[in-house]
């Protein structure tokens, strides 16, 4: 039976879905092995399905480690690698060792990119694989400023979902046939992206907003982001969550949070969250399936090099509190 006779997960795709996603399976298959940019966000989860139904073994996902992506990430492309039940590999960079990307000027994601698709291709070279796959998909190009789409043709890296036609909502249904938990899974832009271009991309800052996120995450708000100008913070609320966050109880207890963790201001944007709004062209590039930048970064929880907080012991001690003293169990009444 041929690839595209075979079905596509279970078999529920609309036919045209169906034929794309065949077709990306069948030029996967065509490779003698792949090594998928993995973030375990839908995209690079997708293209890892894929891979692992045409090649099996020689399909493999890997994972880089860096500051500029919350922890918890990681666990999440470890469980949908098991999901998939396609072997998984990690590697550790640091963006903040390159003073290109330090200084986030409009290039910054070009710059990150470049870094982590080519510790990609080290890592491949080390298990005998010549192909790179990344989860672009066929919305990608036309979301306005991507300069990470530049590395990835510069790299020459192999986008089976923009070959084959693939949009962002077929990802989705595609991932849903494939019973894969991140079917519906939001995006979330790396770190980097909540700081305005033109201020420079620092340890400290990449850290105060890591941890002003957990705390919002913890109040089981979904649609967020927290924008570091330079000690500002700038609260941006999704528009469906945005009348919790006017209880005055939410203002105290945002506030108290967040200048605990080294904010001198905090503000809530009106305006609610919006992708890239401190971005040359509004775009939140640079991290777990935002459009251009789904190619696998994470830090792991138990090994987080290159941090001031070791997340090992930051992610929530028996108390309910971090290292830094900041009680992440405490709910603001609502």
């Amino acid at each position: 039976m041929s690839q595209n006779a075979r079905a596509i997960g279970d078999g529920s795709l609309a036919p045209e879905t169906a034929a794309k996603a065949a077709s990306a399976r069948d030029a996967l298959g065509e490779r003698d092995g792949v090594l998928v940019a993995f973030s375990g966000g839908v995209d690079s989860a997708v293209v890892a399905a894929l891979a692992a139904d045409a090649l099996g073994d020689d399909a493999v996902a890997c994972t880089a480690r860096s500051e500029t992506l919350p922890a918890a990430e990681l666990e999440d492309a470890e469980r949908v690698a098991g999901e998939i039940d396609i072997p998984h590999e990690t590697v550790t960079f640091s963006e903040l060792d390159d003073p290109n990307f330090v200084a986030n000027d409009g290039d910054r994601c070009y710059h990150c990119r470049t870094m982590r698709l080519g510790r990609m291709y080290e890592t491949a070279k080390d298990l005998g694989i010549e192909t790179v796959c990344d989860g672009t998909n066929a919305d990608d190009p036309g979301e306005g400023h991507r300069p990470g789409l530049r590395a990835v043709e510069e790299l020459d890296v192999f986008s089976p979902l923009l070959d084959a036609g693939i949009a962002k909502e077929e990802v989705r249904a595609i991932a849903d046939a494939y019973g894969l938990s991140v079917a519906d899974k939001p995006s979330m832009a790396c770190l980097s992206s909540r700081i305005p271009t033109g201020l420079e991309v620092t340890e400290e800052r990449l850290t105060r907003v890591e941890k002003a996120e957990r705390v919002l995450r913890e109040w089981g708000f979904e649609g967020f982001r927290v924008r570091d100008h330079d000690g500002l913070a700038r609260v941006e609320i999704a528009p469906d969550e945005l009348e919790r966050a006017l209880d005055p109880a939410f203002a105290d207890a945002v506030h108290e949070h967040l200048t605990d963790l080294g904010f001198e201001y905090v503000t809530l944007d009106m305006a609610g969250y919006r992708t890239g709004s401190v971005s040359p062209g509004g775009d939140d590039e640079g991290g777990t399936d935002d459009a251009a930048d789904d190619e696998g970064r994470s830090d792991d929880a138990a090994d987080d090099e290159g941090r001031s907080d070791d997340a090992a012991d930051d992610e929530g001690r028996s108390d309910g509190t971090t290292d830094d003293g900041v009680d992440l169990s405490r709910q603001y009444p609502r």
